[in-house]
């Protein structure tokens, strides 16, 4: 990797391509995502979380099988919504200590220590492609697609932020349930999805009082609400499931 700090006058006439696929590591089975996201995810994904070392995480579930998106179709996403760790591309967020006459393109609010900046990776074989998109215009303001993709730095930015305590605070409301999800593919094909969590519908409905209205107020009785109904789309990773094996079958 090579990751340069993004300016408009070092890179004026930089294009990059938008493209995905499997040799940008889209091909996998799940999405990291973040709260942020969850009205446009559960209209597409089933969203699950798992207990990690640094934390619950939330995850959209993409494919079945190990290494597979069955939402990818060669270089593109065949699904409405495409989650923002992969849509970010060959970008990133660096910190970087504010300089007097920082030309660079900024993504959040700095600290007083250091500011979230843009950056590509210049060894991505999207950077750099002649067929790709412009990042600055004629006289240096940023083109629609870098605003695009600063909105989606900044959600990814702000959403590491932000969603450990709106997780913790589901977890200890005793919202989150371990499950083994099983998924029935065919007569003779079955999935397990093990260690995962998922919003208790029962706990949920026998929520009360304070606590109650707590999780309303900060928004985050909203999020366990749309993580429940997103559970419907396993149906729809079925669907896509039956499409793939009729293909190569």
């Amino acid at each position: 990797m090579n990751p340069v700090q993004i300016n408009n006058i070092d890179h004026a006439d930089l294009r990059v391509s938008p493209r995905a696929g499997a040799a940008f590591n889209d091909a996998a089975n799940q999405a990291l995502v973040f709260p942020a996201e969850f009205e446009e995810l559960q209209r597409e994904f089933a969203i699950v979380f798992r207990r990690r070392d640094e934390g619950l995480q939330a995850y959209a579930l993409l494919g079945l099988d190990r290494d597979e998106n069955l939402f990818l179709a060669d270089d593109m996403w065949t699904s409405r919504y495409v989650p923002a760790s992969h849509r970010r591309g060959p970008f990133s967020i660096g910190m970087v200590r504010a300089a007097h006459g920082d030309i660079g393109v900024g993504v959040g609010a700095g600290d007083g220590v250091g500011e979230a900046m843009l950056h590509v990776d210049l060894d991505d074989p999207r950077v750099g492609d002649e067929t790709g998109l412009p990042l600055f215009l004629e006289h240096g303001g940023n083109t629609p697609y870098l605003d695009h993709v600063t909105g989606v730095l900044r959600l990814l930015y702000e959403g590491m932020e932000t969603a450990p305590a709106a997780y913790t605070a589901l977890d200890q409301a005793g919202l989150l349930a371990p499950v083994t999800l099983t998924i029935d593919v065919s007569d003779e094909r079955r999935y397990t999805v093990p260690d995962v969590l998922v919003v208790d519908l029962e706990q949920l409905a026998t929520l009360s009082g304070a606590p109650l209205e707590h999780l309303h107020r900060s928004g985050i009785l909203r999020l366990a609400i749309l993580a429940a109904a997103s559970l419907g789309n396993i149906q729809h990773l079925i669907a896509r499931k039956h499409q793939l094996l009729a293909q190569i079958g």
